[in-house]
């Protein structure tokens, strides 16, 4: 059998070693000492050993020595020998007792579910353990398997590698590889400092199962001092692990937390629910005074009940689509986690918003992309099966969001729709600055509507200068929440604004869009640069006064014959003034 150099790439020599021209390796020892080649020799056998053991992993398809099959939950059969096995982990050793299914070839058959109490592990996880029992290094894992979809996304905390990371944590465990485990939790420690609360819970449960004191202790402080709702805390936790988040949140806290006849009643709502049975619903509603806001009632169903429930109580009429909850999620925000189409689609159909963001600044398009896995999104569907849902979903928001007006109708690449609150507001500011230049009047009416006057203006990342240059004065006792949700509200002000300009004046709108993308950065300053780029920015600009001219024109004629009027005129000034995007 023919090894690379690559193979044993990962092993570092002291003696000499060189390819021969049929492939194989051969190792110059000469020179040392022979404690030093005794070290060596054993070194390069043990490599050799590893190279060998893994070869049987990789040429399955062409010499298919395996002696017994595992069938994952996927139904993916991945062959095994089962003295390799034995030898490596005692868990295999006992269970290769039992007897087992034989298939057509007189092989056993172990089902991947049998082996496994709690939860399941994926193909991809499976090959790590699996290839460490075999040769005792750990393989890295594909990076279509740690990508998620969000393509600014650092992938180094999102939903796909947390899940990877969790499925071999349980897998060294359950097959009782203690090196691994160790490897893997503190992988999972480290992500607990980074990760979104809402992706902790996989973690935690894993740390439970897996009996990692530590791990289970620093997951219950991270979602402690997070402000995750109760009922979510409930139904996705054991009781034990909730009950201690909230008794540490009351110690940190004078609220009583005893349910008041209003949560008893919101509870009995939530019951309702799960029982499939919104008659029930109905009646609890006609009989207290309690709302389905109240009760969040949409957010319940979206997250726990079936897609049918949830069709129902939205056909009640009774409901704000586009409620936030304490959590500050929408609808929207709480299906795109589910990642459930019909739930998707039923909730745009009744009007919920794709725009609206979290008070962390992320849009239900962010949250779901950030959820779903490169590898699903991009595997092909075989013809009879059912499309992945997770790519359903990324989809059906995607395309939302570019057509629904409140999203700015760009593409996924815009600035409006990448996951960063501050680039939004940026763009947000941009654009109605621009617009105020081009026909103020109409600006100044569309800011009064959306109270986009009474919100706080955003001037940057760092620091606030008022119209003089000079610094703002900051408040310091503003906590990151408090002033994600003061942001949050100019974003929807200016939202709102841009909404009310491509209703009535969709001309300008649709200038003000091919500005906005192709030409801000080039027309910031028409005084920098050369003398010829600066002839060439004027240009540009004398043409973009051309452009608007003409789209005010059409708009206003438009508003004449229904009944409307206007009175502000198209940009007249050449030293336009306004902040820049950040790029």
């Amino acid at each position: 059998m023919d090894y690379t150099e690559q193979s044993i790439s990962s092993i570092s020599f002291t003696s000499h070693s060189h390819l021969s021209s049929n492939g194989s390796i051969s190792y110059n020892v000469s020179g040392l000492s022979g404690s030093e080649t005794g070290s060596n020799i054993e070194i390069i056998g043990l490599t050799k050993l590893s190279c060998q053991l893994e070869q049987l992993l990789i040429e399955t398809n062409n010499s298919d020595y395996t002696d017994a099959d595992i069938i994952l939950d996927d139904n993916i059969s991945v062959g095994v020998h089962r003295c390799i096995l034995s030898a490596r982990s005692r868990f295999f050793k006992e269970h290769f007792k039992k007897d087992e299914g034989i298939d057509k070839n007189g092989k056993p058959n172990y089902l991947m579910k049998d082996l496994l109490p709690f939860g399941r592990i994926g193909y991809d996880a499976f090959l790590v353990a699996l290839s460490y029992l075999y040769t005792g290094k750990l393989k890295p894992f594909p990076a279509e398997v740690l990508a998620c979809v969000d393509q600014i996304c650092q992938h180094d905390s999102c939903r796909p590698i947390i899940e990877v990371t969790v499925e071999v944590m349980y897998a060294s465990f359950i097959f009782q590889i203690p090196e691994l485990i160790s490897v893997f939790q503190r992988r999972l420690v480290n992500f607990v400092g980074k990760a979104v609360v809402e992706d902790i819970i996989p973690i935690l449960l894993v740390a439970v199962h897996c009996q990692s004191n530590e791990l289970v202790s620093q997951c219950i402080q991270r979602i402690a001092r997070s402000d995750m709702d109760r009922i979510s805390l409930e139904k996705e936790l054991p009781f034990e692990i909730s009950e201690k988040i909230r008794l540490l949140r009351k110690k940190s806290s004078s609220e009583d937390e005893e349910d008041s006849l209003q949560e008893k009643r919101i509870r009995s709502i939530h019951k309702a629910l799960d029982s499939d049975d919104v008659e029930l619903v109905k009646l609890l509603l006609s009989e207290s005074s309690v709302t389905l806001d109240e009760a969040c009632a949409l957010h319940y169903a979206a997250s726990y009940c079936d897609p049918k429930v949830m069709s129902e109580v939205l056909s009640l009429g009774l409901a704000d689509v586009n409620l936030r909850n304490a959590w500050g999620y929408t609808v929207l925000h709480v299906a795109a986690r589910r990642r459930e189409p019909s739930i998707v689609v039923s909730l745009l159909n009744k009007g919920a918003r794709v725009s609206d963001l979290t008070f962390d600044g992320r849009s239900a398009v962010s949250i779901c992309q950030r959820l779903t896995r490169m590898k699903d999104y991009l595997a092909k569907t075989e013809r009879g099966k059912e499309t992945n849902k997770d790519r359903i979903c990324v989809d059906l928001l995607e395309r939302e969001m570019r057509r629904n007006p409140m999203a700015g109708d760009v593409s996924p690449s815009s600035p409006i729709v990448a996951d960063d609150l501050h680039m939004k507001l940026l763009y947000l500011e941009n654009r109605v600055a621009f617009a105020r230049v081009c026909f103020p009047s109409e600006a100044k009416l569309a800011m009064e509507i959306a109270h986009a006057e009474t919100t706080s203006e955003f001037s940057g990342l760092l620091v606030s200068r008022d119209s003089s240059g000079n610094l703002k004065e900051v408040d310091l006792n503003e906590t990151p929440s408090m002033q994600n949700k003061r942001l949050l509200s100019r974003m929807e002000a200016l939202s709102k604004t841009v909404e009310m300009g491509r209703r009535y004046f969709p001309h300008c709108s649709q200038v003000l869009d091919k500005f906005m993308e192709d030409d801000l950065p080039d027309l910031f300053y028409l005084e920098k640069g050369t003398i010829e780029e600066q002839k060439i920015k004027r240009a540009r600009y004398m043409e973009l006064k051309n452009d608007v001219q003409k789209a005010f024109t059409k708009d206003k004629a438009q508003l004449q014959r229904s009944g409307l009027s206007s009175s502000s005129s198209p940009i007249r000034h050449s030293n336009v003034n306004y902040k820049s995007r950040r790029l």
